[in-house]
């Protein structure tokens, strides 16, 4: 990239955020189909697995701000897709967990975000695309949030 005259050509932030919206507007469009939001996807796909979450660390996981992120709890609530329970060892805190309904939505999502993941390694290389999950762990700890 050093012959582009762009700076931007070569920027690896550009270059990061670019790629993303590239591969996820296919499978963005697919949970649309679906009768979901982006957000809603991304409070879902947090959850599975999780043991629950509270809405600050669901608003980190899913790069949204904590205001936005109780809106989106909330209409999940309303949907039957999440539950608020109180935490077990702490009152104090609540924790957003999927309910029935939501495990099935969200593992109906999932098989389309593998899928889809495939076709994205299949155009990539399983190689080049375990190093760049693993580069961009790598990213992801440095600052901190890994």
């Amino acid at each position: 990239m050093a012959d582009s005259p762009r700076f931007i050509d070569g920027y690896l932030l550009y270059l990061l955020a670019r790629a993303s919206s590239v591969a996820s507007a296919e499978f963005h469009e697919e949970v649309r189909r679906r009768g979901y939001n982006v957000s809603n996807w991304r409070v879902l796909a947090a959850l599975k697995g999780s043991g629950g979450q509270t809405v600050g660390e669901l608003a980190t996981i899913c790069l949204a701000n904590q205001p936005a992120m109780s809106k989106t709890v909330e209409r999940l609530v309303r949907q039957g897709l999440v539950e608020r329970r109180a935490d077990s060892n702490d009152r104090r805190r609540v924790n957003v967990n999927l309910s029935e309904d939501g495990e099935r939505a969200v593992d109906e999502l999932i098989e389309a975000a593998r899928a889809h993941q495939q076709r994205l390694v299949e155009a990539i290389g399983a190689h080049e695309t375990e190093t760049l999950i693993a580069a961009l762990h790598r990213v992801i700890e440095r600052s901190g949030e890994g």
